[in-house]
């Protein structure tokens, strides 16, 4: 299943708490956040940007967060990562979330599916798929020269586009209150 937001739409981040909610009933632990991306072309710098204000709004709040523009998360070390998530974080569902180009009518669209993402399609890079559940922000319209049109994309729309990611991501996971839920003895 998958819900699209256009990020001017107001009601973008409550729809994707909503859609958060549907996707990832009864979680026994925080889930943890993928932000996949690189700093060094702006269309592609979604991730690392949702990652470093999803950090600044959470912080402290018991989130795990993997891909900030400090420490930025690529394509191609997502396949290491797979491994390395299931070993640290067992119990703990994965949001993935990546930039994206798609049709030119598509720019702005903010899309959550129930399933994992394929980090570098757009650049037509073959590499594992990743997260439990996938969030794309298309920033720029699919095409034979797609790097180069990364490069040539609005860092406000990126930054918009981000900005609303992390804060659906920190309200939900705020709301769900997970580190008085696990502290909590388990009744026998």
């Amino acid at each position: 299943m998958e819900y699209s937001f256009n990020m001017f739409n107001k009601m973008a981040a409550a729809g994707l708490i909503m859609s958060l909610d549907n996707f990832l009933k009864e979680l026994s632990a925080p889930p943890v956040v993928l932000c996949i991306g690189s700093d060094l072309a702006i269309g592609d710098s979604l991730g690392p940007i949702t990652g470093t204000m999803l950090g600044q709004k959470s912080s402290g709040g018991g989130i795990f967060v993997y891909g900030t523009l400090k420490k930025p998360i690529t394509a191609k070390e997502v396949k290491y990562l797979n491994d390395f998530l299931k070993e640290t974080h067992p119990d703990s569902k994965v949001i993935a979330v990546d930039a994206a180009v798609g049709e030119a009518g598509d720019i702005g669209l903010i899309k959550i599916a129930n399933k994992s993402l394929r980090p570098g399609l757009g650049a037509n890079k073959r590499l594992s798929q990743v997260g439990d559940v996938s969030i794309m922000g298309i920033v720029a319209e699919k095409s034979v020269f797609n790097y180069s049109l990364l490069n040539l994309t609005r860092l406000n729309l990126v930054y918009r586009m981000a900005d609303i990611i992390s804060d659906a991501l920190s309200s939900y996971v705020g709301g769900k209150n997970y580190f008085a839920k696990i502290s909590q003895p388990k009744a026998s």
